[in-house]
């Protein structure tokens, strides 16, 4: 699974630096602006790990709040791309979420996690560790994919299973890209994370008006606003380690 989650990704890393921005709907007009709506505006002095920073444009957004940033992803290619995105103002380097992470016990404010955590099966080891390297108080903010979506999208027979799907995405710099990734049910994502923080929201966004008047979204907002106003695409949990 590891393995081709980085093929996927490294073949993704182009697309994603020269067009996601603008390109995918669901990124620009409607996670991300419900992602960012959690955080702070002013996160000076804040240690903000970014946990699958693609290529970077959290990394990016969290610097210009004020942040020290460092930001990990499992493509080579992705933290490459984010490099080129932020220079020498956030630590970027390769790492595993499945496994340990290599920094310091109470080494972060805030952790903010992208549309990741559906790649990684045992989210147990994932969450501790997060945990650990959370200052107490520290706050974990994340977006997965939404059980709902994935179960009614797949047309799976059983809501309730943990189980590996995969589908081919058709990307202008990639071409077709197979890109593999787990679905659970509802309860086991609230339940595994409340094993290991306090969950303070569960956020099911509705896309942001905001861009609606913007002629590069026009066709993506005709296509999708009606449905994810009334249909969930992606779930976000903002949870905080205890004092």
């Amino acid at each position: 699974m590891k393995q081709k989650v980085i093929a996927a990704y490294d073949k993704l890393a182009r697309d994603y630096e020269k067009n996601v921005d603008t390109a995918s709907g669901f990124n620009a007009y409607y996670e991300r602006p419900a992602m960012m709506q959690q955080l702070p505006q002013d996160m000076n002095h804040l240690a903000v790990l970014d946990a699958g920073c693609a290529a970077g444009w959290y990394t990016e957004q969290i610097l210009t709040r004020g942040a020290q940033v460092t930001a990990i992803d499992l493509s080579p290619n992705m933290t490459a791309a984010c490099k080129r995105r932020v220079g020498d103002r956030a630590q970027v380097f390769t790492c595993d979420l499945a496994g340990p992470l290599p920094f310091e016990e109470d080494a972060f404010d805030l952790i903010v996690s992208s549309l990741t955590l559906h790649y990684v099966d045992d989210w147990d080891l994932a969450l501790q560790e997060f945990r650990r390297v959370l200052k107490p108080g520290g706050c974990l903010l994340f977006s997965v994919h939404h059980p709902f979506m994935d179960f009614t999208h797949f047309n799976r027979p059983d809501y309730f299973a943990h189980e590996l799907l995969s589908e081919v995405w058709h990307k202008q710099e990639s071409g077709p890209v197979e890109v593999t990734f787990y679905r659970r049910p509802l309860q086991e994502i609230i339940n595994t994370t409340a094993a290991h923080f306090r969950i303070e929201s569960i956020i099911e966004p509705q896309p942001s008006a905001d861009f609606k008047q913007d002629p590069e979204a026009s066709a993506w907002y005709d296509k999708w606003f009606d449905r994810l106003s009334t249909h969930p695409h992606f779930l976000i949990i903002k949870a905080k380690k205890n004092e």
